[in-house]
């Protein structure tokens, strides 16, 4: 396991910390994403890299070092049998810290610790999660701004995949002349 830090700590002592990562890296196995101070993300990323890299050997000597650092079986079950064989191909790297703005209150830098998926989306699922992250409103403006506008004339290669499309612009009507129409037909059947 990594050392613990020397000088100021993030609690009040070494063994407050030592509980206080702990229990970040149960719940980041657990929930696979924590939402998290940024110092304590960076603290917590190379403890769960380590178990993640003992839960690719599965051995019994393996799960028992795990027991040792996160003393809940179903939690260090959770990690050998799910969180674990996803990094099968990987070397390292497991988790990823996403930065967030400043907590209200005391405007500490807060993170997303989480996982790295492995598996690879469908483009439906990658579009809903899109979706789901950006809100509505946003993807749909995003999706807008991803069709290719055409600024001024066309090269040639545009020109031989579709012929150009000429929009002419309408004959717009006035209030001036729908009156004067209603007029000349009035005058006609009147």
């Amino acid at each position: 396991m990594p050392k613990p830090t020397k000088g100021p700590r993030l609690a009040s002592g070494p063994s407050h910390q030592k509980h206080l990562i702990r229990g970040l890296v149960a719940s980041l196995i657990t929930e696979e994403r924590i939402r998290t101070s940024e110092a304590k993300a960076k603290l917590v990323r190379p403890y769960a890299d380590k178990l993640v890299t003992l839960g690719k050997t599965d051995t019994l000597h393996s799960r028992r070092q795990a027991l040792r650092w996160i003393e809940d079986d179903d939690i260090v079950h959770k990690l050998f049998a799910e969180v674990a064989p996803r990094f099968h191909d990987r070397n390292g790297g497991y988790t990823r810290i996403l930065k967030l703005g400043p907590r209200k209150g005391d405007a500490a830098p807060m993170a997303i610790l989480e996982f790295v998926e492995e598996t690879a989306a469908s483009p439906k699922e990658t579009e809903a999660a899109r979706k789901r992250r950006l809100g509505r409103r946003k993807a749909e403006s995003a999706s807008e701004e991803a069709k290719p506008k055409s600024r001024g004339r066309r090269t040639k290669d545009e020109e031989a995949e579709s012929p150009a499309e000429v929009d002419e612009p309408a004959a717009e009507s006035t209030p001036a002349d729908e009156i004067s129409t209603e007029t000349a037909e009035n005058k006609e059947n009147g």
